[in-house]
């Protein structure tokens, strides 16, 4: 398979289930599927097969960076296309975690959607954005002895 579709594969793969946290955030099928944190095995699956074969190379420059090391390694279309799928599977751990955090918290769905779209495209940009939007939300929770449940996990 060609370095250009594991670049576009690494996106596909995890559209589907940004499209379910922005335009079905509700429907209980979205709740179970982002119950699991292994939504990301996917685009983490198109990084691995990036790195096999150069994982010398890319552990050389990752385990002691310099500016110019990291250059050279971006430079290489396999390397950069790893670095392109850790990306998009951070971006959409980040995102499963706001999806469920928002959701514990009742956040309107309508303003978390621009927001879930933004940790897409920004996601350092998009956390303490969100941070800072989840504090009304934390204000209003009565306080208790018993810590919050992740999303769709039973306590039994």
């Amino acid at each position: 398979m060609s370095t250009a579709t594991l670049f576009q594969l690494a996106f596909y793969v995890a559209a589907p289930f940004w499209a379910l946290m922005i335009v079905a955030p509700g429907w209980r099928v979205t709740r179970a599927i982002m119950a699991t944190p292994y939504i990301v095995l996917p685009t983490v699956t198109v990084e691995i097969v990036l790195l096999i074969p150069i994982l010398p190379e890319f552990w050389m420059a990752v385990s002691n960076p310099t500016l110019e090391g990291v250059q050279r390694l971006v430079s290489d279309p396999e390397a950069l296309t790893a670095l392109w799928a850790q990306i998009l599977a951070w971006d959409l751990f980040l995102g499963r975690w706001i999806y469920l955090d928002s959701r514990e918290l009742g956040i309107n769905p309508f303003l978390m959607a621009p927001l879930l779209i933004f940790t897409i495209l920004l996601s350092p940009l998009a956390l303490p954005l969100y941070l800072l939007v989840r504090l009304p939300y934390l204000r209003k929770r009565p306080s208790s002895a018993t810590p919050v449940r992740p999303v769709g996990r039973s306590m039994a």
